[in-house]
């Protein structure tokens, strides 16, 4: 299958195509690519032919989510795992015994080795449970139905591989901790690489072979 645009070989399922972005519907199944004047042979029932180009040119082009539309959406998606994460810990100090150890605890007085032990116990808690909240939340939205979080939807951006597929829950979850990866660069440049490559990826899109599209209409 090759595209009608730029007569680029597309691999079967894509949904555009992956070197001008042209949208999958636009794409004709050939031995070889389209030239300029060829024609799209007309359906039994006698419809008139019309240029290749004049169907490539009808179709929307795919369009890569921006540096600042993404930060947008980190930011909303920060501030729902914020208050969903306060929601789960706060009921779960009151049910476990964290609740009387933080009653007893006084800033000013020295802890004891028991207070201790509570204290790195609690955050090692706490840390792993933010770790697994954040997972489940990015991996499981981004490979279902919406193909992207809260803050994306509210956007207009969806993840996908790189034929504009929807992920599956291991390439979701290979993306998010990718992030570590990202993480390392000095001056957040793995991040900032959104706004300057050639198909608007971060490092960890391109460790995963992800895209972040931004939906038409």
């Amino acid at each position: 299958m090759y595209c009608s645009k730029c007569g680029g070989l597309m691999a079967d399922g894509a949904a555009f195509c992956s070197d001008c972005g042209q949208a999958f519907s636009a794409a004709v199944v050939a031995s070889r690519p389209p030239a300029m004047g060829a024609v799209v042979p007309a359906p039994v029932g006698g419809v008139a032919a019309v240029p290749a180009y004049a169907v490539s040119a009808s179709m929307p082009r795919v369009e890569y989510a921006g540096f600042w539309q993404r930060l947008l959406a980190l930011v909303i998606d920060n501030v729902i795992l914020g208050f969903g994460f306060v929601l789960i810990v706060i009921p779960l100090i009151f049910l476990t015994g964290f609740r009387r150890f933080f009653d007893d605890f006084h800033p000013g007085e020295a802890l004891n080795d028991a207070g201790i032990f509570m204290l790195v116990v609690f955050f090692f808690l706490a840390a792993a449970g933010a770790l697994v909240f954040t997972w489940l939340y990015h991996a499981l939205m981004e490979c279902s139905e919406w193909q992207a979080t809260v803050g994306k939807k509210a956007l207009g951006l969806v993840v996908t591989d790189m034929s504009g597929q929807r992920v599956s829950f291991g390439r979701a979850t290979g993306r998010h901790f990718g992030k570590i990866i990202t993480n390392m660069i000095p001056a957040f440049i793995g991040y900032i690489m959104a706004g300057f490559t050639q198909k608007k990826q971060a490092l960890h899109d391109m460790l995963a072979g992800c895209l972040v599209l931004r939906q038409n209409g």
